[in-house]
């Protein structure tokens, strides 16, 4: 039995899968999940868990070398917007249209669902090369 990091078997095993470039999405109630692209549906109630939440626990065990935000993200909900800038300091971020952001789905290893009921609330999490502690 695990005893830290990700406990869900299911994102384990997605995140010990991924290779450089391949990224996942984490996604809020209401994002669209292309057919064809495995979903691990953690929401449990509106709101649990955040956005936040699964974004922290996901971080701290993937090796992160790029973010992908929907730029409306910017002024439709400025407190996520906020939180990935303070999340991601250090990494590349890159912002694109919403549209553009559902397009990009289509590509990732699997779609992960929040309980997040705010607008905007999903990213791409593109994974990098962990050569250890330097």
């Amino acid at each position: 039995m695990k005893k830290h990091g990700v406990l869900n078997s299911h994102i384990s095993k997605v995140l010990a899968d991924l290779g450089h470039t391949d990224y996942i999405v984490i996604g809020d109630i209401g994002l669209p999940v292309p057919d064809g692209i495995p979903k691990i549906d953690l929401a449990l109630t509106y709101g649990v868990p955040s956005f936040e939440q699964v974004v922290d626990a996901i971080a701290a065990d993937m090796e992160v070398e790029k973010v992908v935000i929907a730029s409306e993200m910017v002024e439709q909900n400025p407190i996520a917007f906020e939180y990935m800038n303070q999340r991601f300091v250090g990494i590349e971020q890159q912002q694109c249209s919403h549209d553009q952001f559902k397009q990009l789905t289509g590509g990732a290893k699997v779609v992960i669902r929040t309980g997040e009921a705010k607008p905007y609330a999903n990213c791409i999490l593109q994974a990098g090369v962990y050569f250890g502690e330097t």
